[in-house]
């Protein structure tokens, strides 16, 4: 990937900073016009300055400071004072703002207790309740306790919060599931939508719809029971994902919402805002500076590519090697889809549990409709695999993603799909620590050779709805090795791992890797349930299949 044009100097940064915030500022999308204002409306130029002076070195320090006064009396004195060095505008931020605790490594297991163990432990670590937020600040308060993953990540996230919940039931945590899945109704209840995290920074956007998914873990023997009781929501949720979609003519697209060639209706990842991430803001500038596009365009695909929760991958890039030609908006991919594909048979269950017949029918022709679409445009006969899609270029993009295996966790394959994806993720992403997230070594995390927890539950889950048993248990017993050797050497579970080796942490991204980790320690204690032989595993040889 070739190197990004360096910094301009600090003031010509600023100015072009400023035009950035000016043009993103000065038209906000209506459907963000009524949420609690971000950072960057709340602070303006005193932001554009903390942010493209690099004044911290997690862009994320700042944006959850509390103020402690009014945005606009700060910005007052801001303007009165007018703070040149860094030095001076560091001093005048601690005067105004409390900034967020200092990120410690998480807790290590003391003399290597088991690893189940050591997850109960963290589960007390990783609980925060904030029935309240501080005026001004970018957390969003909510009613119940919640998890969260650890690290610099000190507020719920969405899609990380299944996985997490995984292993809190195994933990005999139901408390703490049942709790998460009322804030989560309580955010699509408040906002419409479940934001990417609880900052108003992440208001403007989602992240993979697993609502339902947490739903049908309160009573997975009769989902449909579960469903039925969090149908207004799951309602509520399914049409945000598909606003727009009526009336739609082929090949245009709304927010999330894309009719293809042949009027089919399929989703890609959106945000609504197309400027400079708030917790990203000077990585974001820079990265629209190396490209040609015009920078509105820039910065919607890479909130777009957060959304996705692949941030960042070569899969949203049109050139693997240049992170600046990303064009995820231009993109329909195979697990957003199926996602949906499972919330509209989720909420068809729901209906059937009410009774409402025509909500039955409604969203068994929904399902049934988009698994035609999924069929015509992702599913590549030829390749044996899943693959997104570019509708721009009306063209099913060739390179295989640990996406490709969603479509079995939502059950949309065939059993013929099935068996095929199931030895392309055999020959293509198994390496010795489970499935790598693509094969392309890149430098962004989202490429190999990291591996991350929550595909790992994903492929298992998914092969085994499909009796794929024995490659199953191959993932799981190579990323329980993997986990339990960097745990052996530091006594710390982590937020992602490179599984191309059997010791060591992953790599990449936009920030150090984090430790606590809530969806690898949800995972780590799901699989230990699965398959305990496996755990009590001390060479990677013993694993099946290795």
């Amino acid at each position: 990937m070739p190197a990004l044009q360096p910094c301009a100097a600090p003031a010509a940064a600023a100015a072009l900073l400023m035009t950035f915030w000016s043009a993103a500022s000065s038209a906000p999308a209506a459907s963000t016009a009524d949420d609690p204002a971000p950072p960057e409306a709340l602070f303006k130029d005193l932001f554009v300055a903390v942010q493209s002076r690099h004044l911290y070195a997690d862009g994320k320090e700042f944006v959850d400071a509390v103020a402690k006064a009014a945005p606009d009396e700060i910005l007052a004195h801001y303007h009165a004072l007018r703070p040149a060095s860094p030095g001076s505008l560091r001093d005048f931020v601690a005067a105004h703002f409390t900034l967020p605790t200092e990120v410690v490594p998480g807790p290590a297991a003391s003399s290597l207790v088991p690893i189940d163990e050591h997850i109960d432990r963290l589960w007390s670590e990783l609980t925060r309740s904030t029935p309240s937020a501080p005026p001004f600040a970018s957390l969003l308060a909510l009613p119940r306790p919640y998890v969260v993953p650890g690290g610099r990540f000190r507020e719920l996230y969405y899609w990380d919060s299944y996985f997490t919940m995984l292993g809190l039931l195994e933990s005999g945590r139901r408390d703490l599931v049942e709790d998460m899945v009322r804030d989560f109704a309580y955010l699509i209840d408040t906002f419409g939508h479940v934001p990417n995290g609880t900052r108003t920074y992440y208001l403007s956007r989602s992240q993979p719809p697993f609502f339902f998914e947490m739903v049908g873990l309160l009573s997975t023997d009769d989902p449909g029971q579960a469903f039925a009781q969090y149908l207004p929501e799951l309602k509520h949720e399914y049409a945000y994902w598909m606003q727009g979609s009526a009336g739609l003519r082929p090949g245009q697209a709304h927010r999330h919402v894309v009719a293809m060639p042949d009027g089919s209706i399929l989703n890609r990842y959106w945000d609504d805002r197309d400027s400079p991430r708030d917790e990203s803001y000077a990585q974001d500038t820079d990265l629209a500076r190396a490209s040609s596009r015009p920078a509105h365009a820039v910065f919607r695909d890479i909130r777009a590519a957060a959304e996705s929760g692949w941030d960042f991958s070569t899969r949203w890039f049109a050139d693997p090697k240049d992170r600046a030609s990303i064009d995820t908006t231009q993109i329909v991919p195979s697990d957003l889809n199926s996602l949906l594909f499972g919330l509209e048979n989720a909420i068809r269950l729901g209906c059937e549990r009410r009774p409402d017949v025509s909500c039955v029918r409604q969203f068994a022709a929904h399902a049934a409709a988009r698994r035609r679409a999924v069929d015509r445009y992702l599913w590549d006969p030829a390749a044996g695999a899943y693959l997104d899609y570019r509708w721009t270029r009306r063209e099913r993009i060739e390179r295989v993603s640990a996406a490709t295996l969603y479509p079995l966790v939502a059950s949309l394959a065939s059993d013929v799909q099935a068996a095929a994806v199931a030895a392309v993720a055999a020959r293509q992403l198994l390496r010795p620590g489970g499935l790598v997230t693509t094969a392309l070594e890149s430098g962004q995390q989202w490429d190999a050779p990291n591996g991350w927890a929550p595909l790992q539950w994903i492929a298992i889950a998914g092969l085994r709805q499909y009796s794929k048993n024995a490659l199953a248990e191959t993932i799981a017993c190579r990323f329980l090795h993997e986990v339990g050797a960097v745990y052996a050497q530091t006594g710390k579970l982590v937020e992602k791992y490179d599984v191309t080796r059997t010791d060591r942490r992953g790599g990449g991204g936009e920030y150090p890797t984090q430790d606590g980790f809530g969806w690898t320690n949800g995972v780590v204690r799901k699989l230990d349930a699965l398959y305990p032989a496996d755990t009590r595993y001390t060479r990677l040889e013993q694993c099946p299949g290795s």
